[in-house]
């Protein structure tokens, strides 16, 4: 029997002649409103006794339905260790090369080329960064990590391409030192006086504070006291400022001093004559000048077209030089070949006299390497995909012209490029 049939068994009671008989009509009248309250207190608690046993109902099928968990155990809490996989990461490159190089006076040249290049980079605190990398490059040239293929298949030669540290010293202030890749701005990416795979050997400080910055570096031609140490300083002061959402424009100044008067050739091939990539030398084969290299650059960036575009123009001159002392690049580039799809077309034009800045680290494409070249670049690429594109570069060149000898000189290079 439910508690609703017990209130109505009661209540019938109640309303018996004996119990009427018991007592007067006002208690009579009163005695049936409590009944009713009672009633319905009775009634609420039923209901909500239902509603209770439905959500318990409820609850007992979906955990049926969860895969049990074991509780763990409670242990202090103590701070977790970073995994080797946060602190370290893996960057490189593949490309692959065709080169045709028609020189005048020269048989011609069909080459193909490689350059793998690979990289760890460590961090073991918020503040510093450790990296290792290794490289193809032709008897260890310091501006090409190119290898030619061919011997029969023979194993190709890899060198130490990066070994550095890179430390935070302060929000917007870098320390770096060891082999490390260059920190010097290159307008347009233009290689008039660093090429593009030069990794300095030295040490360096990069600081920027809004549209502020500074690269400064030091570094060797030559350490070991046993032979002539060229230490060479010298670094950039710039402005890079966002005129607004679509335009950039990047204003800076350059000096770079290297002490090499009197001395010889730094990067010798064994076996091979000493070169000295355009500069001047005397007869014993001693650098003739300084490298007091004083620059000056500008770079725009805006869009057009609604693509990627940018101009830039670069001047080098050496302060030492006689004669033959002055260098300068413009260009322009259109897209950028980055994500899939996308595609970028560039042209620059350089001349770059012959002791305007020290040889052996200038672009080594364009005119065969060196100074005292001048002529046109014309680049194109297509993104296959976000890490993969092929390219094209055309260096259409004149060389020698300051030592009376100018030729000819054209170079066509077809890239596929893969990155990780």
């Amino acid at each position: 029997m439910n508690c609703k049939s017990i209130a109505l068994a009661f209540g019938l009671a109640l309303a018996s002649p004996l119990a009427m008989a018991a007592v007067s009509d006002a208690e009579f009248q009163a005695l049936r409103d409590s009944i009713a309250v009672l009633n319905q207190k009775l009634a609420d608690i039923e209901q909500q006794l239902a509603a209770e046993k439905a959500r318990t109902a409820e609850a007992a099928a979906t955990a049926a339905a969860t895969p049990t968990v074991a509780a763990a155990p409670a242990v202090p809490a103590k701070p977790v260790a970073s995994s080797w996989a946060e602190k370290l990461s893996v960057q490189g490159d593949l490309r692959f090369r065709y080169e045709n190089i028609d020189q005048e006076n020269l048989d011609e040249r069909n080459r193909d080329r490689i350059r793998a290049r690979a990289a760890i980079i460590a961090r073991p605190q918020n503040n510093l960064e450790v990296g290792f990398g290794l490289s193809t490059r032709q008897d260890a040239d310091p501006v090409s990590s190119n290898q030619t293929l061919g011997g029969g298949g023979s194993g190709k030669s890899i060198y130490l391409d990066l070994a550095y540290f890179n430390w935070t010293a302060a929000p917007g202030l870098n320390l770096f030192g060891g082999k490390a890749r260059n920190n010097q701005y290159r307008p347009g990416k233009n290689g008039l006086i660093w090429d593009s795979d030069l990794n300095p050997e030295g040490l360096g400080l990069t600081y920027s504070s809004g549209p502020f910055f500074a690269n400064l570096l030091g570094t060797w031609l030559e350490s070991d006291s046993d032979k002539s140490q060229v230490f060479g300083t010298g670094g950039q002061l710039g402005v890079a400022w966002p005129v607004n959402d679509d335009i950039k424009l990047t204003l800076g100044a350059g000096y770079f001093d290297l002490d090499t008067a009197g001395k010889g050739a730094f990067y010798v091939v064994s076996g091979k004559p000493p070169k000295y990539y355009g500069n001047s030398v005397d007869a014993n084969g001693h650098y003739l000048y300084d490298y007091q290299e004083l620059q000056g650059f500008a770079e725009i960036g805006f869009r057009l077209l609604g693509l990627p575009a940018s101009l830039f123009f670069d001047y080098v001159h050496n302060l030492d030089a006689d004669q033959f002392d002055t260098g300068w690049a413009s260009g322009a580039r259109l897209g950028a070949a980055r994500a899939r799809g996308s595609w970028e077309l560039a042209y620059t034009y350089q001349d770059l006299e012959r002791d305007a800045v020290f040889g052996l680290w200038t672009d080594s494409n364009f005119g065969g390497g060196g100074t005292d070249a001048r002529g046109h670049i014309i680049r194109s690429a297509y993104a296959l995909s976000d890490k993969t594109n092929m390219a094209l570069s055309y260096f259409i060149n004149q060389v020698g012209e300051n030592r009376g000898n100018e030729t000819d000189y054209d170079r066509l290079q077809l890239d596929l490029n893969f990155k990780y």
